[in-house]
């Protein structure tokens, strides 16, 4: 690393807009604890991985911390590793940090303090979950729309709702709603993608009624109703009213000052990120060279998760005029910049990813039989299936954990190998790797088993969210409301966000 930086000069960067990234080395369950306004969650575990993509240009000020688990030095030394050339380490660690600035909690949280100031400066409407069912029992004319991810939406959603992310809403919704009369019901599991949801028809002008359902489907929830399980209902693949729709995505753009391009610019001493906002089936299809599959809705309500960069450029994509503007228009009050790209550009479709080197192969595992296997995955994963018999380790504890394995000859295995080749020298013992990972088991037809009986490191990898999954206790969902509706108020306190809502 290239020294250490105060908290004080960071917060000055993020000010000033100028190029930083800053990055947690904990894994993901610690950062959602604290951690500042800005940070990024990139664990110790998966910086290869992940860093390229969060930070394309190698040149870019890189800081990282801890709270005192002696991860940031490692951590920088394999950023510093991986070509950068600027890495520092934050001055005293989180607790350093918490001397100049707010801590907060949960993940994704620019992305939701965004959402909670949207609501409290544009009004946003909402109805309660009472409201909303009534409205459903009495057959009103109306229309639900469910804006998260498909997966999401399959499992769980309101009876009746339509998956329409928030990406393609402002494309699709005069396809959806029957007549100017239908009340347009926005939802999502928590609070942030349907306000946006729900403010982006009104800025669109819809003629519709529009509202969020309040808390979504936690406060459906809370409020005692059911939700359905494996529905399938998707927006139409027309776009009625598409002139309508773009004309609207043209004046929002330009009032947030979001630039359209012609060319694609030439990275040199400022990072571009590149992200076609369409679908993840429109993108795999057929994309700009160069360009990241980032659904609008999704880059909007998780930005960290593909750009680390504060005072980057983003650049989107898409083929209608439409959704990237509308995405554009909301990352721009966020504080970024933001460019359309409009030019005929040449489409490819990306290769197969690589199969992971190894040194055993599924079938030689599977002859083998007395082998102690060691998965690397996440523990959501592991748990809902591992090689039979594999022993769970997290790859930022194999110090701490490695030494309660069994004897023997050691197989290191994740979901598709590369994490585990990645850390094959870092177990104090022989290891071998397996080719392709646990993908390549599978794909040879052997089996996998589910549960957590062989779990050796806490699951501390993976935070889980309160707004997902269907077995969140109450206490939980109510904390969570409670914690964002006070998110603009510690936003506000901490005072380095940046962010400006448009009337």
């Amino acid at each position: 690393m290239t020294g250490a930086i105060h908290a004080r000069e960071l917060r000055a960067m993020w000010r000033e807009r100028r190029e930083v990234a800053l990055f947690d080395a904990r894994e993901e369950g610690p950062y959602a604890e604290a951690h500042p306004f800005f940070a990024v969650s990139l664990p110790l575990s998966k910086i290869e991985l992940a860093l390229p993509a969060l930070v394309p240009r190698r040149e870019t000020p890189v800081v990282v911390y801890d709270n005192g688990e002696g991860l940031a030095e490692e951590a920088g030394r394999r950023i510093a590793g991986l070509g950068y050339a600027d890495v520092r380490r934050l001055e005293g660690g989180l607790s350093g940090y918490a001397a100049e600035g707010e801590l907060f909690r949960d993940v994704n949280v620019p992305s939701k303090a965004f959402g909670e100031l949207v609501e409290a400066i544009r009004g946003t409407p909402s109805l309660a979950a009472t409201e909303v069912k009534r409205l459903l029992d009495e057959r009103a004319d109306m229309v639900v729309v469910d804006v998260r991810r498909f997966e999401e939406y399959q499992a769980m959603s309101l009876p009746t709702a339509i998956s329409v992310p928030n990406g393609e809403l402002a494309l699709r919704a005069r396809s959806i709603v029957p007549s100017p009369e239908t009340l347009v019901v926005v939802n999502c599991a928590g609070r942030t993608r349907s306000i946006i949801g729900t403010q982006t028809l009104v800025n669109a002008g819809i003629p519709n009624r529009v509202a969020a359902l309040r808390n979504g489907t936690i406060g459906w929830t809370l409020a005692g109703f059911g939700l359905e399980h494996g529905a399938s209902r998707r927006f139409p693949e027309s776009a009625e009213g598409r002139e309508a729709a773009r004309a609207a995505a043209v004046r929002l753009a330009e009032k947030a000052g979001v630039r359209v391009i012609r060319e694609l610019p030439r990275e040199s001493e400022r990072t571009i990120y590149r992200f076609d906002v369409r679908t993840p089936e429109e993108f795999r299809a057929g994309h700009p060279e160069g360009f990241r599959s980032a659904p609008g809705g999704q880059l909007v309500q998780a930005t960290d998760e593909w750009a680390a960069v504060r005072g980057a450029w983003i650049v989107l994509f898409d083929d209608d005029g439409v959704r990237a503007r509308m995405t554009g228009s909301w990352l721009a009050q966020m504080g970024w910049d933001v460019a359309v790209i409009e030019a005929e550009l040449p489409m490819v479709t990306d290769a197969p990813r690589a199969t992971a080197p190894g040194d055993i192969t599924a079938e030689e595992l599977a002859r083998r039989g007395e082998a102690v296997v060691v998965d690397l995955a996440a523990s959501p994963a592991y748990e809902k299936g591992h090689i039979p018999g594999a022993w769970f380790l997290i790859r930022s504890r194999l110090g701490e954990d490695a030494g309660k394995l069994p004897e023997g000859e050691v197989v290191l295995t994740s979901p598709d190998g590369w994490l585990a080749a990645h850390a094959a020298h870092e177990l104090g013992r022989p290891v071998r790797v397996l080719a392709g990972g646990t993908a390549a088991w599978a794909a040879a037809g052997y089996a996998l088993e589910a549960g957590r009986e062989r779990m050796l490191s806490p699951a501390i990898d993976v935070y889980k969210r309160p707004y997902e999954g269907t077995d969140n206790s109450a206490e939980a969902m109510r904390a969570y409301i409670e914690w964002e509706l006070h998110l603009v108020a510690q936003m506000a306190n901490d005072g380095i966000a940046n962010f400006r809502v448009l009337r």
